[in-house]
């Protein structure tokens, strides 16, 4: 047993939460070293999950021309309906608390399921265009399917999916490469607001859901959507709307922003919502701070700022460790 859980079992049996006889039990049982495979595996039945699905893009890709459309249709339909027969045979059916397959390939066997009928609803479209030049609705019926499959079956992985279809609905594109980039942003300003309404739904709906106790283990999926769509919009609003009076708004939405997962990070004891928080709150305060200072004539105090920048961020990490250091000890007691 390492040291730290060793300490933190004789804290329990100091506060009389637990017996001598429990504390020996718990000891000896840590002293065994035992460890369990299932992350592990787990881990290999994703990765399994997404090399099927890849190779079968590379399959349709690369013989394309000399298998067929409709063949290629046929056998993505088949796989896609033996995978959700099975998975619908062994389910549960669809409950308002939270629910597992008694087997985890179950899981993994929804989410290939859910990624197979995105590639065959796209490929349709790409193809035969069933739904002609509207293209959203390519996007939108993967994504119904996903938020159906998410509930019904209980799966975090598809809800991902669903939520990531939803933004990609709007006009929102959430891949890493476009979120750091903001490409989106930058080609259309409205995509701020529509970013920000459904960083606000999804909030609004994990409130809902919450009182009417549907899923409530998803709220935290939600809320990181949320605070990432939220803030990345904000702060790309206050870098494009520089010179603008409506820069205000978005000070105000960041904020605002901040101060709700502030709070609700401490309520789910989420340290993934607070770091994230944390750090877009830097840059929006670093943001409003070069605004405040932009017409301000350096050219007498240049040196000495020069020497006061590296103090600034030295300072920041250790406030960030510290606040960090701080949530955690909250959050344990």
């Amino acid at each position: 047993m390492n040291k730290f859980d060793d300490q933190s079992t004789k804290s329990l049996l100091d506060k009389n939460l637990i017996t001598e006889n429990q504390y020996q039990e718990i000891a000896a049982y840590r002293n065994l070293n035992i460890f369990s495979l299932n992350a592990e595996l787990k881990f290999f039945l994703y990765l399994s999950v997404l090399l099927f699905t890849s190779g079968v893009g590379v399959l349709i890709y690369k013989n394309i021309d000399s298998i067929g459309h409709i063949a290629l249709l046929s056998i993505l339909f088949i796989i896609i309906c033996v995978c959700f027969y099975y998975c619908f045979k062994n389910s549960k059916g669809f409950q308002k608390t939270e629910t597992a397959f008694e087997h985890p390939v179950l899981e993994y066997l929804v989410l290939a399921a859910n990624i197979l009928t995105c590639i065959f609803i796209g490929y349709l479209q790409f193809q035969y265009k069933p739904f002609g030049t509207h293209y959203g609705l390519a996007t939108l019926i993967p994504t119904i399917v996903s938020f159906f499959c998410a509930y019904y079956f209980d799966n975090k992985s598809v809800l991902t999916i669903a939520i990531t279809g939803l933004a990609a609905y709007v006009g929102l594109s959430v891949t890493p490469q476009d979120l750091l980039n903001n490409t989106n942003f930058y080609e259309d300003q409205t995509l701020s607001y529509s970013a920000i309404i459904l960083g606000v739904l999804l909030i609004l709906w994990t409130i809902y859901s919450s009182r009417i106790q549907l899923k409530t283990h998803f709220t935290i999926i939600y809320l990181t959507f949320a605070l990432h769509i939220i803030s990345i919009a904000s702060i790309s609003s206050l870098i494009d709307y520089f010179e603008d009076i409506i820069w205000l708004f978005f000070v105000i939405v960041l904020a605002a922003s901040c101060y709700y997962f502030y709070k609700i990070s401490h309520e789910l004891k989420a340290i993934s919502l607070y770091v994230f928080m944390i750090l877009y709150a830097f840059i929006g305060i670093n943001i409003v701070l070069f605004r405040i200072f932009y017409n301000i004539d350096f050219s007498d105090l240049w040196t000495l700022f020069i020497l006061l920048l590296p103090a600034y961020f030295i300072g920041s990490i250790v406030v960030f460790i510290k606040l960090i250091k701080k949530f955690n000890k909250e959050i344990a007691e």
